[in-house]
């Protein structure tokens, strides 16, 4: 069952949200690049993005590009999202903890990874917060 209205389509679920976004991303690479006097790494990236742009949009009838997507969500993929979403967010909490404790380890102040960890610490107790008021 869809949770959008007939004939009116969400834009976040439009098929061409993802490769957009991706080349879109990859001229932003290409443009830090050339800030940074890296041509090449920059025509790379660009590369990269269009290429799984285009990966994205036409990965025909695969049900799991086809819910990445957009155009094959469903409340299943919604929970799938969901909780890739949690395990790649645990991912990068554990990476930033274990950044600050090496840098802090190596006499290091241990910055970025101090406030990125502040951020996200912040960030998690925001949505609980908001999340139980809400509920």
């Amino acid at each position: 069952m869809s949770t959008t209205t007939e004939g009116k389509r969400d834009v976040m679920h439009s098929k061409w949200t993802i490769p957009a976004f991706s080349v879109a991303m990859g001229v932003v690479l290409l443009g830090a690049n050339i800030a940074g006097h890296q041509l090449v790494l920059g025509l790379w990236s660009l590369g990269i993005m269009v290429l799984f742009g285009a990966a994205v949009l036409l990965g025909g009838r695969s049900e799991t590009v086809r819910g990445l997507r957009g155009d094959g969500r469903d409340e299943r993929f919604a929970m799938l999202d969901l909780q890739a979403t949690a395990m790649a967010g645990l991912a990068l909490i554990i990476a930033v903890i274990v950044a600050f404790i090496v840098e802090v380890a190596r006499g290091h102040s241990g910055e970025p990874y101090d406030w990125l960890g502040a951020i996200g610490g912040l960030a998690y107790l925001a949505a609980v917060i908001v999340f139980r008021v809400r509920g």
